[in-house]
């Protein structure tokens, strides 16, 4: 299973939610594969009562271990009797779970996580303009048939709102679980194959060179000044130091 964590709406608000891509079948104790049934998976009544239950817990325990920080209008909710005031509506309210129906193979699979996966809250061709300290961005109204619109934020506000998705220290947008999880994916995905009869992924020519990848991806070459067009080659790494966050490579051009 894979699980993603997506935390933002088309007016970059918070909107925390989470994609599961669980696959349709398992592994048995003595290595076959085991399908699932159609329409396998968990009624969604049942899946939304069973999510809520288990995500309290995991807070509630969290709390009691102490490592949930509150801050600012949140300060109060450091008191147990109001964490738990506080905790004590979402109970009763219905979470939303949905459920869709199977891809129709890898490509759609692929398709869909990369909808997900490696994007940031807004992307490029959605920034309008930038002027006299706001900023104008395109969103999509999904109330009124999915119209585009146009928002205008305060440039304090848009940087409010965007640095609201950058994930805290400790926290992931990725895990995987089960065969999938790192610790045995290798050999648990070779025995599935196996089982399956399916061949061996073919091996990507993709480049191991972050230069080349980068050129690959985007079209633009980060090793040929932007001036005059001479090869930089790397001459050496300026070492680590508290005020830059990682070594940085040093460019001579020829």
């Amino acid at each position: 299973m894979i699980a993603i964590l997506h935390s933002w709406g088309q007016t970059l608000t918070h909107h925390p939610h989470a994609h599961f891509v669980v696959p349709g079948g398992g592994l048995a104790p003595d290595g076959r594969w085991v399908g699932c049934r159609p329409n396998f998976f968990l009624p969604v009544h049942v899946l939304s009562s069973l999510y809520r239950r288990l995500f309290l817990e995991r807070l509630e325990a969290t709390f009691e271990a102490g490592q949930l920080g509150f801050f600012g209008r949140l300060a109060r909710l450091v008191k147990p009797a109001a964490f738990a005031r506080y905790l004590q509506p979402l109970r009763k309210v219905d979470w939303v779970v949905y459920a869709k129906r199977p891809f129709g193979g890898p490509q759609q699979v692929l398709d869909y996580l990369g909808r997900y996966t490696h994007r940031v809250a807004i992307a490029n061709s959605r920034l309008l303009a930038c002027e006299s300290g706001h900023v104008r961005f395109r969103w999509k109204d999904y109330r009124a048939g999915n119209k585009s619109k146009v928002m205008t934020l305060d440039a304090h506000e848009f940087i409010r709102r965007f640095l609201l998705h950058v994930l805290p220290k400790g926290f992931r947008r990725i895990r995987h679980f089960g065969f999938l999880a790192n610790a045995c994916r290798a050999a648990k995905l070779a025995r599935i194959r196996a089982a399956l009869h399916a061949p061996e992924p073919t091996p990507t020519n993709e480049p191991v060179d972050f230069r080349a990848r980068y050129a690959a991806l985007t079209g633009h070459r980060i090793d040929v000044c932007p001036v005059c067009e001479g090869h930089m080659v790397e001459i050496g790494v300026w070492p680590r130091s508290p005020r830059m966050p990682r070594s940085m490579p040093c460019w001579n051009t020829s």
